[in-house]
């Protein structure tokens, strides 16, 4: 089946939803507002890529957090298949936080 423009943002819309459902441990923020989250592509057939980072290469949830998050998109309803590479470039900082997440650290 092949989706539309708007089906696809639509689950564009569920998948950052998800998404914000997924912490860091260390900090109170999701990994959306983190900005953690780099890029998120999906297919008209329902593939979706993620591309993300976490705050340091060395982070204690490395081997879990990626795969929280590659299992809980693939439950958002229409996504076929989650492939999720993880980048450290560029890496990340805490200008890429978005303001709400700076002002619920109190950097606002």
């Amino acid at each position: 089946m092949k989706f539309t423009d708007d089906q696809i943002a639509d689950i564009g819309e569920d998948i950052i939803r998800t998404l914000k459902t997924v912490f860091d441990p260390e900090i109170p923020v999701d990994i959306y507002e983190l900005g953690l989250v780099y890029d998120v592509q999906i297919s008209e057939d329902g593939d979706v890529k993620i591309i993300m980072t976490l705050t340091t290469p060395n982070c204690p949830v490395a081997e879990t957090l990626p795969q929280e998050v590659k299992d809980k998109v693939q439950g958002v309803e229409h996504v076929k298949s989650v492939d999720l590479e993880l980048t450290f470039e560029p890496s990340w900082n805490k200008d890429m936080m978005s303001e709400e997440a700076k002002f619920e650290l109190g950097m606002l």
